[in-house]
């Protein structure tokens, strides 16, 4: 159960670390600081293989309980064995504070991320439509240039000054 306990707690604070990181991120997103958009996203992959360490051991505590339990190692959830720890409740208490404090910060991490999601998504468009604006730009035609003495250098070729072309 200690062993337990101690995976949750340093699971949920590499989570919370996450967490900070991705809320960076944001601020970092709004700036568009490519750079420290690149540092902050390498600073989050470190935390994610850390966590993916810590949640292989949780499997590996937690499949150790269920076989001493006897119980279904795909269906023993953290809510079940708290709701189990009734006769011990100071243990039934550390865990079931882990479990909340772990659940909190996935659930704000996820809350982030989809924010961060639509931010990206936002810069996307954005880059999108200033480089259709760039190439319509660069690909329209000269017709709009016009200068002071546009009227008598820029006539093109059989046009009459004063007089309206119908078939045009």
């Amino acid at each position: 159960m200690e062993n337990l306990i101690e995976v949750l707690c340093q699971e949920s604070d590499e989570y919370e670390g996450l967490l900070t990181l991705s809320q960076e991120k944001t601020r970092i997103i709004a700036s568009a600081d490519l750079e420290k958009l690149q540092k902050i996203t390498d600073d989050e992959q470190e935390v994610v293989s850390r966590i993916a360490r810590l949640e292989k051991r949780r499997t590996e505590v937690t499949a150790d309980m269920a076989n001493v339990l006897n119980k279904d190692v795909e269906n023993f959830k953290l809510s079940n064995l708290i709701e189990m720890m009734a006769s011990r409740p100071a243990e039934q208490a550390k865990l079931a504070r882990v479990h909340d404090r772990l659940q909190n910060s996935v659930r704000e991490l996820r809350r982030t991320n989809e924010q961060n999601k639509e931010l990206l998504e936002n810069a996307l468009e954005m880059v999108e439509f200033e480089m259709n604006l760039l190439q319509a730009a660069k690909g329209a035609p000269e017709t709009a240039n016009y200068t002071r003495d546009a009227y008598n250098s820029g006539m093109q070729i059989g046009a009459v000054s004063g007089s309206f072309d119908a078939k045009q």
